[in-house]
């Protein structure tokens, strides 16, 4: 089937000329509320769509690298997801049970089980959440609190967790810390350091940092009960935590009692290149929590964690619609059909193809700043050369590259495949001495004297030993002398950094709109809206592929030759946007 092609369908409410259109999305604006996001900048009345095409109630037709936001991943309709909705309709089977079990709750429950980390399936405990995932993670804070005793949580800048209290004090747009104990720690994010020197040093000194942190008793940071990451921060810009640092926050909880939750609610089911994004570096997390596409597209979120952690009473969890039994067929349906058709490799394979074509185009563009992702969650970060670098330390591209432009003085744009340290994403699972879960530390590792692993105090628990590199420099963004790393450890020379130009959120806009206009969506995200980013399903054919990518670079182009004047033609969203804390809501 060609990549726009659906089959003949009546549609009485929708006239020739976009007129019904338009007066939806007029009513649209006159009654719905100030909060939407994705329908200021995608004026699309979808009535009808298969696969990875959709067709708005003007006939326009559009390839979908949107995907509910990565919740269908196998496309709209697919044949198995609407088989297991119909056989669930057709059995007359009740549709929503609170949490009785079910036959379709067991299926479902069993092939979720034969998905997870093998380390964390033996020993698992699953809670059925309210339907979206920002819900999933309320729970999964509650329980390590509650089996910790602790109230603190560690999080992460540029995180996106959801938009209930919990998940958003944990999110890096989030309200500050405060009430809500929740220490921001920096994310490896490799264009833009946070420490000015990317690569392996940057993603070393966050872990240092993070090791630190805990074990200053003067810290100010409450004990954690847990800490929260994302192995790619999605709304955070498409940023791929690198595997050797994940192993890290795997070893530096596990060493201290602290449970390491992974938000996999769009990162799971094949999305990143391995079924969860944890498989590729070898992680066993405490907790997963799950959503999006392990509803198969329907509203499903769930926690999966270890069993010791399960000292929670009855009813400490709870929601209406946490029974859903269409959602739990289709989910089950989208998880085998993954697995058994090998999905997710096909997910590294074609998104290995998508990146070194991108890749290859940004060489020479220099408002293409930086081209990452993994597997089919990929981002291009825009930024405007003509501002010059952004002056902060933490906006930084690598020595050798021309200045303010964040492109190379050689061939090939800057992009994270090229630097050291940056996440090998199609990896598969591999064993590793890092996969061992924090409740295998007995209480006498964790602390001096004998008291449960969870209940341990941080400032009692056992350091974690190290070697500092013998012999580096740390220099700052600009190239200048620093005189030490900031954690007092060994400094770093052979990485450092000059300021990468600013992110250039109108752009981005212009590209998002030009996209449009050739009948593809995409979606912006990234801390300033200026990351293009792509979640096409992972049915997506090689037909599709080069389509998305020919209308993606055909837009780039279009906007870039533009860039400078600004021209005020330029459709722009309504209102500005302002990830992580819009454009994903569970």
């Amino acid at each position: 089937m060609a990549v726009t092609q659906l089959p003949p369908m009546a549609l009485a409410a929708v006239s020739d000329d976009g007129g019904a259109a338009q007066g939806i999305l007029r009513r649209q604006a006159l009654r719905e509320s100030a909060a939407r996001t994705y329908a200021r900048a995608l004026p699309v009345v979808p009535v009808r769509a298969r696969g990875m095409t959709v067709e708005g109630a003007d006939g326009r037709r559009y390839l979908d690298c949107l995907s509910g936001a990565g919740a269908l991943a196998l496309g709209h309709h697919h044949p198995v997801v609407l088989d297991a909705i119909r056989a669930v309709l057709d059995a007359e089977a009740p549709l929503q049970v609170l949490d009785l079990a079910t036959p379709v709750k067991d299926a479902f429950t069993d092939e979720l089980f034969a998905t997870l980390p093998p380390g964390l399936a033996a020993r698992a405990r699953v809670q059925f959440c309210g339907p979206a995932g920002t819900d999933a993670v309320e729970a999964a804070l509650k329980l390590v609190r509650t089996a910790t005793g602790r109230d603190g949580v560690l999080a992460f800048s540029g995180a996106y967790h959801g938009m209930t209290a919990g998940a958003l004090a944990a999110s890096g747009g989030g309200p500050s810390s405060g009430a809500s104990g929740v220490t921001r720690l920096p994310f490896p994010y490799d264009y833009r350091c946070p420490f000015g020197v990317g690569g392996e040093h940057g993603a070393e000194l966050s872990a240092r940092w993070t090791e630190k942190l805990l074990d200053d008793p003067k810290s100010g940071a409450v004990d954690p009960a847990g800490m929260i990451l994302e192995p790619v921060q999605g709304e955070g810009g498409v940023i791929p935590a690198p595997d050797g640092w994940l192993r890290r926050m795997r070893d530096i909880t596990a060493t201290r009692s602290v449970p390491l939750i992974a938000d996999e609610a769009q990162t799971g089911v094949g999305r990143t290149g391995a079924f969860w994004a944890v498989d590729h570096s070898g992680v066993v997390p405490d907790v997963m929590v799950l959503s999006k596409a392990i509803g198969g597209g329907l509203p499903l979120a769930v926690v999966v964690y270890h069993e010791d952690l399960d000292v929670w009473p009855p009813g400490a969890h709870a929601g209406t619609f946490r029974g859903n039994q269409l959602a739990m067929a289709a989910g089950a349906a989208t998880l085998a059909h993954v697995r058994e058709n090998n999905l997710a490799e096909r997910a590294a394979t074609v998104g290995a193809r998508m990146l070194d074509r991108l890749r290859q185009f940004a060489t020479g563009r220099r408002w293409i700043g930086d081209v990452r992702g993994c597997g089919l969650m990929i981002g291009l970060e825009l930024v405007d050369p003509e501002a010059g670098p952004a002056g902060a330390a933490g906006n930084a591209t690598p020595v050798g590259h021309a200045p303010g432009t964040g492109y190379a003085a050689g061939p090939g744009p800057a992009t994270n495949a090229d630097r050291k340290g940056s996440p090998h994403c199609a990896s598969p699972r591999e064993a590793s001495p890092h996969r061992a879960s924090a409740h295998q530390t007995s209480p006498s590792e964790a602390a001096p004297r004998q008291v449960p692993p969870h209940q341990a105090s941080l400032s009692e628990a056992a350091p974690y030993e190290m070697t500092p590199r013998e012999g580096a420099r740390w220099t700052g963004a600009q190239g200048g002398s620093a005189g030490g790393a900031p954690d007092g450890g060994a400094p770093y020379a052979g990485d450092a950094r000059v300021a990468a130009p600013p992110a250039d959120p109108e752009l981005a806009a212009a590209v998002q709109q030009e996209c449009l206009r050739r009948g593809l969506i995409v979606e912006l995200g990234g801390r300033h809206g200026a990351v293009i980013r792509l979640l096409p399903p992972l049915t997506i054919t090689d037909e599709q592929t080069e389509a998305v990518l020919d209308r993606l670079t055909d837009a780039l182009d279009a906007a870039i030759r533009t860039a400078g004047a600004r021209p005020r033609e330029l459709p722009l969203p309504a209102a500005p946007f302002a990830p992580p804390l819009a454009g994903d809501h569970r």
